[in-house]
């Protein structure tokens, strides 16, 4: 269920491409949506982008499968077919001790 709601992941690597490559490498476990399973190293770049999406092919399959369907509001999820989604990146630079945000903070007091 998940999966309908964020259907693009979490995050990936920055570098000389926007969506670089070598998020996961050869011999680590794919997730269907999950575009970056591996150690952060110290000076890599990448982003963190919560979502959630409503996306009307996406639901209107669920709703047809008992299995997804018994978890979802359909009435109030069609509800939020022209609200569409939010998604917040942040883009992050990984240091010796963690990690600073390279990106503006969308809302700093949090930070």
């Amino acid at each position: 269920v998940p999966d309908l709601f964020m259907p693009h992941g979490l995050g990936h690597l920055m570098g000389v491409d926007t969506h670089d490559v070598g998020g996961i490498p050869v011999g680590v476990e794919k997730y269907k949506t999950l575009r970056m399973n591996r150690k952060l190293l110290q000076h890599m770049c990448l982003t963190v982008e919560p979502g959630c999406y409503f996306i009307p092919a996406l639901l209107e399959t669920a709703f047809k499968d008992e299995n997804k369907a018994k978890h979802l509001n359909e009435a109030k999820l069609r509800g939020m077919y022209t609200f569409g989604g939010v998604r917040i990146e942040d883009d992050l630079f990984v240091t010796h001790d963690g990690m600073r945000l390279v990106s503006p903070p969308l809302l700093p007091s949090i930070y």
